[in-house]
């Protein structure tokens, strides 16, 4: 048998591009995520494409060159696609001088862009599992639903990195649209949000014009959908069409550490947040992933969040 060596492309990037803090939020399953994965210096990542399924690997040969190898039959479509995932022409206004705490992560964290996958189901899935429960929870549930999904990613020919036998792709809208709840129910996930998310599938083919369309009325969009509201509209914004002024309103420790890292304030309110951020508008979101990469941790108060375990139930 003939094992491909995959297609290759070198894409120069405008600015420095850290592949780990740029690619992080696609990591929804935590380490083990099987769809994207980072090990032995590369990021992989098992994407679907116009073309079909493929296996991505990326690293960096220097600063501002990224060097994209692809297999499947998607490999040329997947490898056109890396300029918007990077964020290869991202070039951000100075954030500097308003806060000397932001001021110092934008110098310090230089190759954070704001990239976008332009698969707007694919980021959308994760973050409503992700609603209204800690992350543990949510990353276990998606790992269980990639992994029930049973899509293995095209095998990325002569490599010797273990983790490109391994990946798998998101599930398909027509899987996800079919999915009975007591199936939704062994993963954890309770009839809300798998209604939200068997809805979502069942308009697919709307939100793939999404990435078409203005950031305000791709968000509206988004937010017409039942169960989604601001913080999941604006959190896949900034993954899907890379909103860099997508703030997750609603989320349960962000405006906390917006507040502690812009005033020392131990606790915030989402109005707090926003008042804060003003000074960067068009480029709030862009703050905010800064602030959580390397903002000092914000002061704790009573025990972590139990785990639930819904599947007894």
């Amino acid at each position: 048998m003939t094992v491909s060596t995959g297609a290759q492309r070198t894409i120069p990037t405008r600015l420095p591009v850290d592949l780990g803090l740029t690619l992080g939020p696609l990591r929804h399953g935590g380490g083990r995520d099987p769809c994207l994965r980072v090990g032995s210096g590369a990021v992989w990542r098992a994407t679907d494409t116009a073309g079909g399924p493929a296996t991505v690997r990326l690293h960096s040969a220097a600063p501002t060159i990224i060097v994209a190898t692809a297999w499947g039959p998607g490999a040329e479509c997947a490898l056109d696609e890396v300029r918007d995932l990077v964020g290869a022409d991202d070039v951000a206004p100075s954030l500097a001088g308003v806060h000397p705490v932001v001021t110092e992560l934008a110098r310090r964290l230089v190759g954070l862009r704001i990239g976008r996958t332009g698969a707007v189901l694919d980021a959308l899935v994760p973050v409503v599992l992700a609603q209204r429960v800690i992350g543990v929870e949510a990353r276990d549930a998606y790992r269980a639903m990639v992994r029930a999904a049973g899509r293995a990613a095209p095998v990325a020919g002569p490599v010797s990195d273990p983790i490109a036998s391994r990946m798998l792709l998101p599930p398909k809208a027509a899987w996800l649209a079919t999915i009975p709840s007591w199936t939704f129910h062994r993963w954890g996930v309770e009839a809300k949000r798998a209604t939200t998310i068997t809805t979502a599938a069942a308009h697919a083919h709307r939100l793939d014009e999404l990435p078409q369309l203005p950031f305000d009325e791709a968000r509206r969009r988004l937010a017409a959908l039942p169960g989604v509201g601001p913080w999941t509209a604006n959190t896949v914004a900034m993954v899907a069409l890379g909103d860099p002024d997508a703030v997750a309103v609603g989320d349960y420790w962000l405006k906390h550490v917006v507040s502690f890292a812009l005033t020392g304030e131990a606790r915030g309110t989402d109005e707090r947040m926003l008042e804060l951020l003003e000074p960067w508008r068009g480029q709030r979101g862009r703050v905010c992933r800064l602030l959580l990469h390397g903002a000092p941790p914000i002061p704790r108060f009573g025990p972590k969040l139990p785990r639930r375990n819904l599947a007894r139930h």
